[in-house]
């Protein structure tokens, strides 16, 4: 679809989910947003957590060592330095506005680990799963610094960074065949705008408001407003979104738009392991504790 041909059947919000809080690593303070019993619904997509603070104890113990088997992670750095360190030999440093992308694969063990000691720490950690034949893969890694991220800008105002997919006619950082993730961050202007994305009908796409409040428009003009901290589940079908800056929002709303075509295969899942069969999972533990992760 051409960027600038006006959506004729957008979605609407199905479901508004709100974060709920919790602690991961060494106590790591977040907020849980995509959580597992949204898997099925928001397939490929696993988990989406949000940190963000600027209280040293809430983020100064990181994330030590721990193993990942069967699906990518996808870590969003909005400010804040952090370490990564794994066991196939990847290390690189995540800092402002840059981006991680490692497919954990077969398995590997890594850390992340803040590289600060005061300051505000904030940031998104996205699961995406992989297809059952790619699930034993060997591992790999990138890192995206903040200037390597596609930018694009629509006529009223709206800046887009393209971590993935496409938006505007502007190709995104990562590509990947199979999920077809589509990852934005969207900063709206201080008025009221609307910024508009087409997205295959039957991608499953979701919306998460970090700054201000947002709204999804209908087909039929009507506004449901996502407020901070929240995510809107939006319904499939139709041709695209369109999201607005909500009027009277107590600042410029940011957000991400994050959509991607369903494997519709099964999900066994035991922590850090994403497998199809609990037959799979029960080799992935015992091959972390006999040490073939490492």
């Amino acid at each position: 679809m051409n960027p600038s041909t006006p959506l004729k059947q957008p979605r609407h919000l199905e479901r508004l989910v709100t974060g709920q809080p919790t602690t991961d690593g060494a106590g790591v303070k977040l907020v849980r947003v995509l959580t597992q019993d949204l898997q099925q619904r928001l397939d490929p997509f696993l988990m989406l957590d949000n940190f963000g603070s600027n209280d040293p104890k809430d983020w100064n113990a990181g994330f030590p060592e721990h193993p990942h088997r069967g699906f990518e992670t996808v870590t969003y750095m909005i400010a804040g330095r952090m370490r990564h360190r794994d066991s196939a030999g990847h290390e690189g440093l995540l800092q402002n506005g840059g981006v991680q992308w490692m497919t954990a694969g077969r398995g590997l063990i890594h850390s992340e680990m803040p590289e600060q000691e005061e300051g505000t720490m904030e940031g998104f950690q996205l699961w995406l799963n992989l297809p059952a034949k790619d699930k034993m893969r060997e591992p790999w890694y990138r890192d995206i610094a903040s200037s390597e991220i596609p930018m694009s800008s629509t006529p009223e105002g709206v800046a887009v960074r393209v971590i993935a997919g496409e938006s505007q006619g502007v190709a995104g950082a990562v590509q990947r065949e199979h999920t077809e993730p589509l990852y934005l961050d969207l900063h709206f202007p201080a008025q009221p705008t609307a910024f508009s994305q087409a997205l295959p009908a039957g991608h499953n796409a979701f919306v998460y408001t970090y700054r201000g409040r947002l709204e999804v428009v209908g087909a039929g003009g009507e506004a449901a407003t996502v407020p901070l901290h929240s995510m809107a589940v939006l319904a499939n079908g139709g041709d695209g979104v369109v999201l607005r800056s909500a009027p009277g929002s107590p600042e410029p709303a940011r957000a991400l738009l994050i959509a991607g075509r369903p494997l519709r295969e099964p999900i066994a899942q035991y922590g850090p392991f994403v497998m199809n069969t609990r037959d799979q999972l029960v080799q992935a533990v015992e091959d972390f504790r006999s040490g073939r992760l490492a």
